[in-house]
């Protein structure tokens, strides 16, 4: 089973990017959990066609402790086991706590037992690692693989390499290692050497260039991925070859971040002065 976790800036396109992934993975024959760690609970809602699930928060908050693994799992599209963590009371308390107690109660409830069988877990992770709570995931183990969701706009190769930063802090102990960078492009003026020229001097890859799409649009309209809303759209190729090069991914390592200075270097050589 992998383990993998989605990071990148916030509003980068995180939750688009990993679910419309994991349709693709799922169209393969893939058995995969997705585990949204984001309190406002969208990691999972084009895989259930729209619906509102319920959080492991809300659960343990209405219901108490004594759960059942069906009471926080819901199935999607073709067989996808998805979970929300959700957070606390608005203006009360820690939301990266939502994420511990969500993962810590999967755990316990036996959401990752060999007899579920289960090749991908994705954990769907807020912005960027900006507390012990959200960098659960890379800690103890949780998850082995990360990949960045980033574009060519500045603040989010700035968070990428944070990311990097903190990936570095986990790497030892936990055995993470960054998998790549997904650019969600944003059509930013020479997008893809910007993004590929900070994958080599992080020490990785770009794993993939997705390109700006309005069918993504349409299909968030309608509550599906693109894969389920037109599985003949160009864009759901683009999605079903992200999933093949995650799925035969071979180079993970321990990204190597940048200096600011050196960061800013890449950004003018293709950004400003082109």
């Amino acid at each position: 089973m992998r383990k993998i976790a989605i990071y990148g800036k916030g509003g980068i396109g995180k939750s688009t990017t990993t679910q419309n992934t994991v349709a693709a993975l799922a169209e393969m024959g893939k058995k995969i959990m997705i585990v949204g760690c984001d309190p406002k609970a969208d990691s999972t809602r084009l895989m259930l066609g729209g619906l509102s699930q319920k959080t492991v928060l809300d659960t343990l908050r209405a219901e108490g402790e004594d759960l059942d693994l069906e009471d926080v799992v819901k199935v999607g599209f073709k067989g996808t086991r998805c979970v929300e963590s959700g957070g606390p009371e608005p203006g009360v308390g820690c939301a990266g706590r939502g994420i511990i107690t969500s993962i810590n109660l999967l755990e316990q409830l036996g959401a990752y037992s060999e007899t579920i069988g289960l090749d991908y877990v994705f954990y769907d992770v807020l912005g960027d690692v900006v507390c012990g709570g959200f960098a659960m995931p890379i800690r103890d183990g949780k998850a082995k693989e990360i990949y960045i969701v980033v574009s060519g706009e500045m603040m989010a190769m700035y968070a990428a390499n944070n990311i990097c930063k903190g990936i570095v802090k986990f790497a030892e102990a936990g055995g993470v290692r960054l998998g790549g960078l997904i650019c969600n492009s944003r059509k930013v003026d020479n997008e893809r050497e910007l993004i590929m020229a900070l994958a080599e001097r992080l020490g990785t890859q770009m794993i993939h260039f997705v390109p700006r799409d309005n069918v993504v649009q349409r299909a968030e309209i309608n509550r599906k991925t693109v894969i389920d809303f037109d599985a003949a759209a160009a864009q759901a190729n683009e999605y079903r070859t992200l999933a093949k090069s995650i799925d035969e991914n071979q180079l993970f390592v321990i990204p190597k971040p940048l200096a600011t200075d050196e960061l800013e270097t890449i950004l003018i050589k293709y950004g400003v002065d082109q």
